[in-house]
């Protein structure tokens, strides 16, 4: 029986001397390691087809817990856009690594539909720090992390929140506050709208630089300090980022 499954392709690696084994994030089962029989030769139908950020729907002999068998691709987005841009190329990556690590932690179907409504906003030109910082918070929920956006992170007070901070995970208020560093009122409402927002569904994006940093700045230091979670694309984004400054 050959099964339709959408997915994504998050990962592939050469397999024998014409083949290539390729991971696809998937909404239905998670992640699947799947065969795709001669992708790396010239004639292959699949050779264009199983490259790393192909969203498709893909055929294959589905083996739950075993390498699965590639027969087709239909291709529903190739992201172009994105891959004329060395920079959104560089956010993609690390988008697909990190999706990839919260599904094994956490299997739900919203991982999958979160990547895909964030790699849409990129492809039409939205910022690319933005929608993966909004990205990367709505993640730390499946991650059993979630900062606290709805109150002091110390007494739970909703008054008087001072500042934000990932040392002590989430707001600080202003009696709770010793020598954290204070951030714009707009930022700790924006954090806390990207929470609730549903990326599909983002029309305007109009965010400071200053608003952006400190966002970015939080999310770094909160994913080193509670996730364990390294991802080398991570890094290699951040070298990136330096050089584009």
């Amino acid at each position: 029986m050959i099964d339709k499954i959408e997915g994504i392709v998050v990962g592939e690696k050469a397999h024998g001397e014409t083949s290539k084994i390729i991971q696809i994030l998937t909404k239905e089962y998670g992640i699947i390691g799947v065969i795709a029989k001669g992708a790396r030769t010239l004639k292959s139908d699949l050779r264009t087809t199983t490259t790393k950020l192909t969203h498709g729907y893909f055929y294959m002999n589905y083996k739950e817990g075993k390498l699965s068998i590639l027969t087709g691709v239909d291709i529903i987005s190739n992201f172009l856009n994105i891959q004329k841009d060395i920079l959104k190329i560089s956010y993609a990556s690390y988008m697909l690594d990190l999706a990839e690590q919260v599904m094994r932690h956490n299997f739900d179907r919203r991982i999958f539909d979160n990547l895909i409504a964030s790699l849409l906003k990129i492809e039409d030109g939205f910022d690319s720090v933005i929608i993966c910082s909004i990205l990367e918070l709505k993640y730390l929920d499946y991650l059993g992390v979630m900062p606290i956006l709805d109150g002091c992170a110390i007494c739970g007070s909703t008054t008087d929140l001072a500042t934000l901070s990932s040392d002590r995970g989430g707001y600080i208020c202003k009696n709770c506050l010793t020598n954290e560093k204070i951030v714009h009122k707009k930022t700790m409402k924006l954090i806390r709208m990207f929470y609730y927002v549903d990326i599909s569904k983002i029309s305007v994006l109009e965010i400071s630089d200053d608003s952006k940093r400190e966002i970015h700045f939080f999310l770094n230091q909160y994913y080193d300090r509670y996730t364990g979670l390294y991802l080398k694309s991570k890094s290699l984004l951040e070298q990136l980022n330096k050089l584009n400054v």
